[in-house]
């Protein structure tokens, strides 16, 4: 299996202010990570990193993509790339369609309507995009651009969060789908596969989505990686904060 995301050694700052203090990550061809982490612990702008946003600046490290330096690359040209995104808090664009944002994610190569029914989204494409919308309709949103977008790696900030049940069981199809699960396990790994990095602070995503690979992220620092069941286990036993003091015992 390929690399497809390489982060070596990236240090973050917001502000003047280190948020991420030397994160390395790999994830290859095919692979959903899990990101867990209390809040504040960095979860967010490590993703947001990755995609470039300018106030979440790079301070030491890389990032590499499909074998490339991304470090300093714009939003844009990551997008074209193959980098998606899912928002936690995605913004109300007022007097933009719904409609109108799928067929630019999709370059007018996607069928909407198709794309909206697998969501129960057909009625939200001629509103403004979250303008009145749920907070699972809002989650959905998201999805269906990224479906029209079919990026190589999808970014998913917290998709759990602020979902009822109903929501998170539709959810937690179309991640399948956006990521191809369905598809056999040797299908997934090749180059047209799709790999997933999924940030939460419940775990709950793990109820409907199989993640590879699981990873915590404490105080900027990545402590830990294993199997996302195992380290939720001990999460809940344990706490984030006893988890992350057992690791740096467990290694010095």
């Amino acid at each position: 299996m390929s690399v497809i995301l390489n982060i070596e050694g990236l240090k973050v700052s917001v502000d003047d202010k280190e948020i991420l203090h030397g994160i390395d990550l790999q994830i290859r061809r095919g692979e959903t990570h899990l990101l867990l982490g209390p809040n504040g612990s960095g979860k967010t702008s490590l993703l947001l990193a990755i995609m470039g946003f300018p106030q979440y600046r790079i301070t030491s490290g890389k990032i590499e993509f499909k074998g490339q330096d991304i470090t300093s690359m714009p939003i844009d040209e990551r997008a074209r790339l193959g980098i998606g995104i899912s928002f936690q808090r995605p913004p109300t664009i007022r007097g933009l369609r719904t409609r109108a944002l799928v067929e630019l994610c999709g370059r007018g190569e996607v069928d909407v309507d198709s794309l909206a029914s697998l969501l129960n989204l057909e009625s939200h494409l001629d509103r403004d995009i979250n303008h009145g919308f749920s907070g699972g309709e809002i989650k959905r949103a998201e999805l269906l651009q990224l479906l029209a977008q079919k990026p190589d790696l999808v970014l998913l900030d917290e998709p759990e969060s602020g979902v009822d049940l109903d929501n998170m069981s539709l959810i937690g199809e179309a991640i399948n789908l956006l990521l191809g699960k369905n598809k056999p396990y040797r299908e997934r790994r090749t180059e047209d596969g799709r790999s997933g990095l999924i940030i939460s602070h419940t775990g709950h995503i793990l109820e409907y989505v199989n993640a590879d690979v699981g990873h915590v992220l404490y105080e900027g620092t990545i402590r830990c990686t294993g199997n996302p069941g195992d380290l939720l286990a001990e999460i809940r036993r344990m706490g984030y904060r006893e988890c992350a003091q057992c690791h740096v015992a467990r290694i010095r």
